[in-house]
């Protein structure tokens, strides 16, 4: 049996996703067009000391919580024939403006190839326009910073 040749995973393997559904269930997952740079979070730990003198004068470390926030920025997609921008686009603007739960984007992301790492969380949305010289593309930069567990969940795209 031959061992496969490894490749090189590419960045743009990601397939973000919104969560459109009123009640924010899950259960109208729509993709988020014109993704031009995805940074995934990995968790941010908050680390305390717990040395004590039991431990012959090694630091003892325990994590006490964690945090993640994710980042990508958008080419905004629009119809121009009915003045209307892609409903991803438009919800993730909104909840920027907006306060408490309405505040908040329910997404997940995962492997589009089918790979196993793929997560989902509900976070406050941050929405800031790049601006540009006038042949710059119309581009945001949309941070999600996360409220409450991101969650380990099975590739959906299998």
């Amino acid at each position: 049996m031959s061992t496969p040749t490894p490749t090189t995973a590419l960045a743009r393997r990601w397939k973000f996703q919104l969560d459109l559904s009123e009640d924010q269930d899950g259960s109208d997952w729509v993709t988020v067009l014109g993704v031009t740079d995805f940074k995934p979070p990995a968790p941010d730990p908050n680390i305390e000391d717990s040395s004590d003198y039991e431990s012959g004068g090694w630091n003892g470390n325990t994590k006490t919580a964690q945090g993640w926030e994710l980042t990508a920025t958008i080419n905004r997609r629009i119809n121009d024939q009915v003045k209307v921008y892609h409903p991803t686009h438009e919800a993730l603007r909104r909840a920027a403006w907006l306060f408490g739960s309405n505040s908040k984007a329910h997404v997940r992301w995962y492997d589009r190839e089918g790979l196993p790492e793929a997560y989902e969380g509900s976070g406050v949305v941050k929405w800031e326009y790049s601006g540009g010289e006038h042949t710059a593309l119309d581009q945001v930069e949309i941070t999600i910073t996360g409220d409450g567990e991101l969650l380990l969940i099975d590739n959906p795209g299998v």
